[in-house]
Order: structure tokens, then C-alpha cells, then sequence
């Protein structure tokens, strides 16, 4: 068992409650369950709560030389159904979030780009995940590579408008909640890339 103890919030912000410590519940292959006992520091309350603990990933906009953003669709097991997504994947220990970007990229689709940045990162779900998911904004996107898909990945991939891209979120046609937080970071972007392109 250990302990740790958080350094206090804002005034403004509820308090942090107190870790008494944490055992393992499970070991999977791409994540750990491990039970946190925690204390609540004003009223004592105590409770076990299970956090999933795995590596941090990386999700990549990548956007052609002709503003088409390149999509995947693969088979997702949680849901039992096809998922249109951008790509992306975990981040190996040490790696920046955007050479794992590019790397990602290139195995999944064969793309590669002339420059990318990061956008933003999320927590997808601070519930109960401890990590972190980093959006990298790749541009001047072209197809140069030879695929290298993971043992159990089969990807089917397209370059869309992107403004399509943003009536198949509104259509339910992309879904998945990451690649919306993803979106909704390039957002702003593409109306400055817009409007640079309507002042032409």
C-alpha cells in the first residue's frame, strides 16, 4: 500500500480528497485496473474507486495539400461496428506526442506530412483513466509510404472535404468521442484557414 498527497486547489474548487493508497487489480495487455482507497479531507468520507491505468495516445488531423482530411475506418470491438476516425494510436515511453503522431500517420495510412504541431491534449475519461490523449495537427498530407498495420488492424482509408467531414460528425457518421474532441480543437483553425482563402 502507499500514499500520496495532492497539493491543495484554489479556494474556488472543490477540495482534492486524500489517497491512502492502491493495490492492483488487474493486468491487461494495454492497461491496468488498480484499486485507490481515498479520503475526503473535510469529511473524512473514505471509499475504494478503480482507476484504468495506460499509456498516453495520440490522435492526428491530417490535412492534404487540397483541405481533404484523411480518415480511417476500422472495425472497433467495444462497439461491435465500423468507426470512421482520424488516426492515431498510443505513444511509445519517451516519444513526443508529435513525432507518435507522423509515426502513427504514416503506419496506418501511408501519408505523410510536410509539417504538423500540436493542436491540444484531453483526458478521455478523468473518471476513470489516468491518461492523456494529444492532437496533433498534420499538414500537406500526401500518400508516400508503405503501409504497417498492427497484427490485428485492418483500415480502410479516404481523403474527405473537410467540410463534409464536419456534416458526418452532425450525421452520427463519426462518432467516436476523441475524434470530436479533435475536431472541435481544429475547429477554429479551419475558419482561419477559410477565411485566409476567401481574402484571396
Amino acid at each position: 500500500m502507499s500514499a500520496s498527497k495532492r497539493p491543495d486547489p484554489p479556494d474556488d474548487e472543490v477540495p482534492y480528497w486524500e489517497e491512502l493508497g492502491s493495490e492492483p487489480v488487474v493486468d491487461c495487455s494495454i492497461f491496468d485496473v488498480v484499486s485507490k482507497r481515498f479520503r475526503h479531507p473535510l469529511r473524512e468520507a473514505e471509499g475504494d474507486f478503480y482507476v484504468i491505468r495506460t499509456r498516453d495516445w495520440v490522435n492526428v488531423i491530417p490535412i492534404t495539400s487540397n483541405f481533404e482530411m484523411v480518415l480511417v475506418n476500422q472495425y472497433r470491438f467495444g462497439v461491435q461496428k465500423n468507426s470512421w476516425e482520424i488516426p492515431g494510436g498510443v505513444i511509445e515511453s519517451g516519444e513526443d506526442p508529435v513525432v507518435a503522431g507522423l509515426r502513427e500517420l504514416q503506419e496506418e495510412t501511408g501519408f505523410t506530412a510536410e509539417r504538423a504541431r500540436l493542436l491540444g491534449s484531453v483526458r478521455p475519461n478523468p473518471a476513470i483513466q489516468n491518461n492523456t490523449c494529444h492532437i496533433v495537427l498534420a499538414e500537406k498530407a500526401s500518400k508516400t509510404a508503405d503501409l504497417r498495420w498492427d497484427e490485428h488492424e485492418e483500415i480502410s482509408t479516404k481523403t474527405v472535404p473537410i467540410e463534409r467531414v464536419f456534416d458526418m460528425v452532425q450525421s452520427g457518421e463519426i462518432f467516436h468521442s476523441l475524434v470530436l474532441n479533435a475536431l472541435l480543437l481544429f475547429s477554429p483553425v479551419w475558419e482561419k484557414i477559410q477565411a485566409r482563402r476567401r481574402s484571396r
